[in-house]
């Protein structure tokens, strides 16, 4: 603890300017820490979060990085994938300075719920950039925000202990060539780009864009690494939605489990959207079931996935379904279906 820093806290205590007063602190707070003395520092922090509370923060220091919950829900990725996402975790284990990474991907890839599962295999906060509060319709205001931005991210306390999540960085860094407004747009990417050079080492910054061949390539190249979530066959897709079924099943006791049957409505639809939209459909075909009928998730599953498209008993019998099966997803009963197919269907 510097000399300079014990007579500035005291002349900005008394002079009410909290704001010096605390950023001093800060510093104070990560010479400790750097030095080995991980206790005070956090200390230190401590007082001033309770100190917080007594002096509320002006306009001009509100924060913005949103913390983002920790997500406990299991995450199946392709093994391509996941062993990218080791090598993240390994890379920011071995702290040399490789600390960017680019996640790009259609909707509904895992992209930013991956950002997540890092953050809680290294210990560490996810913050999110409020890029809604940055953009403004001033003139060069939006570039001037993520100034204060940056300062706010370097500023951390304990930079060793952050995740900065920039979702969807495409919001404010489209390709400065192709876009409308050139000069105004451009002037935010250029001042992106230079400020993300200046982000401490000790900072993991990921970012996430489903626009990736609109991105501007000069600030692709400032990541580290660039990870390609588009990667998905169609197998992983049907392992997914099984981790996905049998996640939400815990919390419905009225229903059956027939996962023989789930899977053969993915292997017959011609389109498997990706997880994320999978979640969805299968929570929804979970929570909108009639509890009086164990399969009518089922059910409403497969008219999802079929985008409620009206198949004859011979349609669904041509693609393998059985008679049993057909009176689940059709509510009609098994000798009308046998009756139908001319018997072909029994069982």
């Amino acid at each position: 603890m510097k000399k300079g820093d014990v007579v500035d806290l005291i002349r900005y205590h008394f002079q009410n300017r909290e704001k010096e007063f605390r950023n001093t602190t800060i510093t104070v707070a990560r010479d400790f820490d750097k030095n080995g003395d991980a206790q005070l520092a956090q200390y230190i922090m401590g007082f001033l979060s309770q100190a917080n509370a007594f002096f509320p923060q002006s306009e001009d220091v509100a924060s913005s990085l949103l913390p983002v919950k920790p997500d406990t829900d299991p995450l199946p990725l392709p093994e391509v994938i996941t062993k990218d996402l080791k090598g993240i975790i390994n890379a920011v284990n071995h702290g040399i300075g490789v600390n960017k990474f680019l996640f790009v991907g259609s909707p509904g890839t895992g992209k930013t719920e991956s950002s997540k599962q890092i953050a809680r295999l290294l210990g560490r906060e996810l913050l999110q950039a409020d890029f809604s509060s940055l953009v403004d319709s001033k003139l060069g205001q939006t570039a001037k925000n993520l100034t204060s931005l940056f300062s706010e991210i370097n500023g951390l306390p304990f930079p060793n202990k952050y995740i900065i999540l920039f979702d969807e960085i495409d919001t404010i860094a489209l390709d400065r060539i192709n876009q409308n407004d050139v000069r105004e747009m451009g002037r935010v990417t250029s001042a992106f780009l230079k400020l993300l050079d200046s982000i401490a080492p000790e900072i993991v910054i990921i970012a996430t864009t489903n626009l990736f061949a609109n991105l501007d390539k000069a600030l692709a190249r400032r990541f580290d690494a660039t990870i390609d979530f588009d990667r998905y066959a169609t197998s992983d897709k049907i392992e997914v939605a099984e981790v996905v079924l049998n996640n939400y099943m815990r919390q419905f006791k009225n229903v059956a489990r027939d996962l023989r049957l789930f899977k053969k409505i993915l292997k017959n639809a011609k389109h498997v959207p990706n997880p994320g939209d999978l979640k969805n459909i299968i929570k929804t075909s979970l929570a909108f079931s009639d509890p009086a009928d164990p399969y009518d998730y089922l059910k409403r599953f497969f008219n999802a996935m079929f985008n409620e498209k009206t198949l004859s008993l011979k349609d669904l019998h041509s693609l393998g379904f059985t008679v049993r099966e057909i009176e689940i997803l059709t509510g009609i009963s098994k000798s009308s279906v046998s009756r139908e197919l001319n018997g072909s269907g029994h069982e």
